[in-house]
């Protein structure tokens, strides 16, 4: 029977004889800080997205940046260290995933059980009643967090072997939901508040881009890749996409969402 996929990982096998002899180590170049940028440019846009207000059909707004900010900041510090070779990006917080947990895409057992990241969730000035903040105790799965971390599990193993030279993060900090407590997505809210929050988040982009300096930007999606586009223009950085994993996609629910990923980064020269 195949182990669950987050199953917590064998300890590490003793050294082979001879392991320890002596090898010359070429000098290595002191790594630079991209942590505490990280964390830095991560506050402002909290602070700067959550000042903003919208109107209908937005009734309640989510900025897990802020009450859920102890759980991305020990993602950051934990994995956004080092420059990095590619970087994902996601729309923005989904009602099961990062909402819940803090971390883009987090769905729950993933983060919880893979990433090794658990902290306080605190609570939203204004919680909807049919999407309460329960953090860890979420009973329900963001599908979409459920197939990319598993992708990513499956291909490199370990965290640490993913984000050595990948990472993720969203193009908007901002969850938002209607009347009825359906989830509306950035591109649904009106011109002009979408154009307001759309000059802070790619400031927000721009700035992650000269902190990892990646050689790839991947939009997970139609929506991201534009915006990912528009971010990056006028730099070296090549800009992909990937198939948005949501069950709201009929192609992504087709059974091999995870192959199909990679086949399109392979297509595209960002994996071998």
């Amino acid at each position: 029977m195949k182990a669950p996929i987050y199953a917590p990982l064998p300890a590490a096998r003793s050294a082979r004889a001879g392991a320890n002899r002596p090898r010359a180590t070429p000098p290595r170049r002191a790594a630079r800080d991209t942590t505490t940028p990280l964390i830095a440019t991560a506050r402002e846009l909290a602070a700067q997205a959550g000042r903003l207000r919208f109107a209908a059909p937005v009734a309640h707004v989510y900025n897990p940046l802020d009450y859920a900010w102890r759980a991305h900041e020990s993602f950051l510090r934990a994995y956004g260290g080092g420059r990095k070779r590619v970087l994902f990006l996601g729309m923005n917080p989904g009602p099961f995933g990062m909402v819940q947990t803090g971390v883009p895409f987090g769905e729950i057992a993933a983060v919880r059980d893979w990433l090794r990241i658990s902290a306080p969730i605190a609570q939203p000035a204004a919680v909807h009643p049919k999407r309460p903040i329960q953090g860890y105790d979420c009973p329900r799965s963001e599908v979409s967090g459920r197939r990319l971390w598993q992708l990513f599990a499956e291909r490199f193993g370990t965290p640490q072997k993913f984000f050595a030279g990948h990472f993720v993060v969203n193009y908007c900090p901002l969850a938002f939901l209607s009347a009825t407590g359906s989830n509306v997505t950035p591109d649904k809210l009106a011109k002009a508040e979408r154009l307001r929050l759309g000059e802070i988040c790619d400031a927000h982009l721009r700035r992650v881009l000269e902190i990892l300096q990646p050689e790839w930007l991947i939009g997970i999606g139609a929506f991201a890749r534009a915006q990912g586009e528009s971010a990056a223009a006028g730099t070296p950085v090549r800009v992909g996409q990937i198939l948005h994993p949501s069950p709201a996609s009929p192609k992504a629910n087709r059974g091999d969402w995870a192959q199909t990923a990679a086949r399109e980064l392979a297509a595209q020269g960002v994996w071998a």
